[in-house]
Order: structure tokens, then C-alpha cells, then sequence
């Protein structure tokens, strides 16, 4: 399945939705919608995040899934946590 853009490849701006379609029924939904901070991250990230979770959030599982120290892993959350901030700050 395709990525989906986040910025336009013509200004560099973050991109909205427009329009939503059901792939049941073809009922489409259109107007301006804002992206959910985590789909603004980069797919690296969103896995992160995913297998934050599915660890019970547990930095010590994380670290060890990762083959990465304890202070390593806890880096990378803090900047997870200051991107998703700063994603926020800007809406």
C-alpha cells in the first residue's frame, strides 16, 4: 500500500484530508480534515510507537526487542514525545 504524503511536493506545507470514501458501500465524505498527530510521524516512528504498546509500554522490553540500551530507547521516546508536542503546538 502507498505511504501517504504528508507534506505538498510543491510548497513543503503539511497536507489535509479532503475527502474519505468507505471501500464497502462507495459513500464518500468530503470536507477539510486535520491528520491525527501520529500519522504525522515517519513510519519508523509510528512502529515505535506500535510496539511501545503492544510492550505494555515497558522501556525495558523495548530495549531488549530493539537490541538497544535502556537510555537509547528512553532518547528515542523523549523525542517521539517533543515531535508529537511540537506536531500539536501547530495545529
Amino acid at each position: 500500500m502507498k505511504q501517504l504524503p504528508l507534506m505538498c511536493p510543491s510548497c513543503q506545507h503539511g497536507l489535509a484530508v479532503k475527502s474519505l470514501i468507505c471501500e464497502q458501500c462507495s459513500t464518500t465524505i468530503e470536507g477539510l480534515f486535520s491528520l491525527p498527530a501520529l500519522t504525522k510521524l515517519r513510519q519508523e516512528e509510528q512502529q515505535f510507537v506500535i510496539d511501545f504498546i503492544k510492550s505494555s509500554g515497558s522501556l525495558k522490553e523495548m530495549a531488549k526487542q530493539l537490541g538497544l540500551s535502556y537510555p537509547t530507547v528512553r532518547n528515542m521516546l523523549d523525542d517521539l514525545i517533543q515531535k508529537l508536542n511540537a506536531h500539536e503546538n501547530n495545529q
